[in-house]
């Protein structure tokens, strides 16, 4: 199966994060974010994602719309990255929001 833009965009991104030295051996959390036009549904979803390794928190945003962020404790590998991506797409999409992609905090080394 061909990969498409965001794959692209998230093999970049840790391809990165391993030249920087990120510690990949270790659990995360790690931020993943949508869009959405009104905040009742930014809501809805968010109600989906709450947990003992999930923490999800809704916001204006500022091009308009509402921002939903879901931080999941998770190793950060391309399939779990990729596996949460496609579950929080199955929450998000059916409300009218969209993805706008993930992140996470990387720690400096100090030498």
């Amino acid at each position: 199966m061909p990969l498409n833009i965001s794959d692209d965009v998230s093999l970049t991104v840790l391809r990165q994060m391993k030249e920087g030295g990120f510690d990949f051996s270790r659990i995360h959390p790690i931020d993943f974010f949508a869009i959405f036009p009104e905040e009742k549904q930014a809501r809805k979803a968010a109600c989906q994602f709450k947990g003992e390794s999930l923490n999800a928190q809704i916001m204006p945003h500022e091009e308009g719309g509402w921002h939903l962020q879901v931080s999941k404790v998770m190793f950060a590998t391309y399939s779990t990255i990729d596996d949460f991506e496609s579950d929080l797409e199955a929450v998000v999409s059916p409300l009218g929001g969209t993805l706008d992609g993930w992140g996470v905090t990387q720690e400096i080394r100090r030498t």
